[in-house]
């Protein structure tokens, strides 16, 4: 073998492994395109489902609701929000896992994407 055959093999290893990475980002894309996350409020009176982009998809008020202030109520529905967003960074980072890896240059950034935006926030009856 002389150092054309090794370079040839080396470049098809190589692309390969491009390949091979570029198949799993496009899957990690797929999978966080289906993602949503929910949270609830401490009673179960609001809850809220967010799509993967963090955007509010569903939100559901239940009667008990009518016994909080306009402001009170803002306030709930954005804590909630937030909570559902945490929880959407954390699914992203099992499908990160399961596909690209966390230590890839693109799991890296998508991890730091949704960490950055939607950031792990305490439950007020935790506070």
């Amino acid at each position: 073998m002389d150092g054309a055959d090794t370079a040839e093999d080396w470049l098809d290893t190589w692309a390969g492994q491009v390949n091979a990475q570029a198949a799993r980002s496009v899957e990690l894309s797929r999978r966080v395109a289906a993602l949503t996350g929910t949270a609830e409020g401490r009673d179960g009176a609001i809850r809220v489902t967010v799509g993967s982009a963090g955007q509010i998809e569903r939100l559901e008020l239940d009667e008990r609701v009518h016994d909080l202030s306009g402001p009170r109520l803002a306030d709930e529905i954005m804590s909630v929000m937030r909570r559902a967003q945490a929880a959407l960074s954390g699914l992203v980072a099992d499908q990160v896992q399961d596909t690209v890896g966390a230590d890839t240059e693109t799991g890296r950034a998508v991890l730091h994407s949704f960490e950055t935006r939607f950031p792990t926030v305490e439950r007020e009856e935790d506070r």
